[in-house]
């Protein structure tokens, strides 16, 4: 299954970017032993829309877009569920063994999510109740992504 990333906002170059780069270089090497590919990042420019409505709309849009026909969608949000690592992964693996191709993890902007998507998303998850600066956040999913793939393999970077 091929995973991907779409996140509103651009990346700046900096100590997180090479951070968040580094997991998912480990990712792109440990994915494909358990049947995961990383697809990469798409980036989409935040909507410059008077509205809060409108801007959540706009980036839906252009989300939509990226993501690849039919793939599950996986939305980071504060108000999703709340996962543990292995839950993630065991959420990763169930889609892969039923057969899905393709997995985008959505990662919103400012403005969060349009409703319509909340609603059409396979999974809403949450990295706690706080908000988080986009640039932690891609750090953290990353970084998850690439546990996912060790506790899959059986590799001992996860302890319980």
């Amino acid at each position: 299954m091929h995973i991907a990333i779409c996140a509103v906002g651009r990346m700046k170059a900096g100590p997180e970017r090479d951070l968040a780069d580094r997991y998912l270089d480990r990712l792109g090497k440990s994915g494909p032993a358990v049947g995961l590919e990383f697809s990469g990042v798409s980036e989409i420019a935040e909507s410059r829309a008077r509205s809060t409505e409108e801007r959540r709309r706009e980036e839906s849009r252009r989300i939509r877009q990226t993501c690849p026909e039919g793939a599950a969608l996986f939305l980071l949000d504060e108000r999703g569920k709340n996962l543990t690592s292995r839950e993630l992964s065991q959420a990763i693996a169930d889609l892969r063994d039923e057969g899905r191709r393709h997995l985008a993890i959505i990662i919103g902007g400012p403005d969060g999510h349009d409703p319509e998507l909340r609603r059409s998303a396979d999974r809403t998850i949450a990295f706690g109740a706080q908000t988080w600066p986009h640039q932690i956040v891609r750090v953290m999913l990353a970084e998850q992504i690439y546990r996912a793939t060790t506790i899959l393999s059986g590799h001992p970077y996860h302890r319980d």
